[in-house]
C-alpha cells in the first residue's frame, strides 16, 4: 500500500470515530457513564495539499493570458482578467467573487460585501486602490456591451448572464495549459483556489518582512480571509517552506536575545 492509500484510509478511519464520537457526545446527556473517544484520537479527518503559490511574474502572466482570450473585442477577456485579478489580490474564493452582485460592489468607498457564504459567514472586504479602479474599467466595458440587460450579478458573459463555476474552470484550464503550467515538485498542478493561498502567504511573508508582530495580526488576515477558526490561517505558517524557515528563523532570534538577557 503506498503512502497516499495509507493517509487516506488513516483519514477514513479518523472520520469514522468522528461519527461514533458524536453518538457518544447524545449518549452521555442520557448516560452520564457513557465514554467519550478524545478528539483526533486517530489524527484528523481532513488532510491539505500543499498549495501552489504563484509567484508575480505568474499572475502577470496569467492576467496577460486571460486579456488574449477569444472573441477579440468581446466582454470574455475582460471579465477574466477582472476576476482572476481579484482573486489574487483580495483571497475571495471563487464562489464568493462568482455571487458578488452589484448591490455587493462599493467601489466609492472601496468595500467588498461578502454574505452568508462557506459557513453561513458574512464580512466586510476592503480593496486596494488598484483592484477598485480596475473593477471600475471592469464594469464601464461591462455596461458597454450589456446596455440592456441590468443585471444584478457583477461578473457577466457577453449575452448578459452570469458566469458560472464550470465556465471559469473551463478557461482556467485553457490558460493553464497556453502557459505550461504542468504539476509542480508537489504532484499538482496550480489551481483557481490556489489564488488565494498565494494572496495570504505574500502577506503572512511581508509582515514577517517588516517585522511585524504576525501573532497579533494573523487575527485580521482570518477575519479578511473568512476563516472560521484563526487555526485555519495559521497553517500556512507550516503548509508553505518560506514561512517555516521565516518563523524558524524569528525564534531563533527570540531564543538568542533571551539567552543574552539572561547571561
Amino acid at each position: 500500500m503506498g503512502e497516499d492509500a495509507e493517509a487516506h484510509q488513516a483519514q477514513w478511519w479518523a472520520r469514522r470515530l468522528g461519527f461514533v464520537r458524536g453518538f457518544a457526545q447524545y449518549r452521555s446527556l442520557f448516560d452520564p457513564a457513557t465514554e467519550i473517544p478524545p478528539a483526533q484520537l486517530l489524527g484528523s479527518a481532513r488532510s491539505r495539499c500543499t498549495p501552489h503559490i504563484y509567484s508575480e511574474a505568474e499572475i502577470v502572466a496569467l492576467l496577460s493570458a486571460a486579456a488574449a482570450l477569444g472573441p477579440k473585442g468581446g466582454l470574455r477577456p475582460h471579465t477574466y482578467v477582472a476576476l482572476l485579478g481579484l482573486l489574487a489580490s483580495s483571497g475571495l474564493r471563487i464562489s464568493e467573487a462568482l455571487h458578488l452582485t452589484n448591490a455587493d460592489v462599493d467601489l466609492d468607498a472601496g468595500i467588498l460585501t461578502i454574505i452568508q457564504t462557506k459557513f453561513r459567514k458574512s464580512r466586510l472586504v476592503p480593496l486596494h486602490l488598484t483592484a477598485a479602479l480596475a473593477l471600475r474599467r471592469y464594469v464601464e466595458r461591462r455596461d458597454r456591451y450589456c446596455p440592456r440587460l441590468p443585471a444584478k450579478t457583477f461578473f457577466l458573459h457577453e449575452n448578459g448572464a452570469p458566469v458560472g463555476y464550470g465556465a471559469v474552470k473551463k478557461a482556467f484550464d485553457i490558460l493553464r495549459r497556453q502557459l505550461g503550467w504542468t504539476k509542480g515538485p508537489n504532484g499538482r498542478r496550480p489551481r483557481i483556489h490556489d489564488l488565494r493561498h498565494a494572496m495570504a502567504v505574500r502577506r503572512l511573508l511581508r509582515w514577517y518582512q517588516e517585522g511585524a508582530d504576525v501573532g497579533c495580526k494573523i487575527a485580521a488576515l482570518a477575519t479578511y480571509l473568512g476563516h472560521v477558526e484563526v487555526t485555519d490561517t495559521y497553517w500556512y505558517l507550516t503548509a508553505v517552506p518560506e514561512l517555516m524557515a521565516l518563523g524558524s528563523t524569528r525564534f531563533e532570534s527570540y531564543v538568542a536575545a533571551i539567552g543574552g538577557r539572561n547571561e
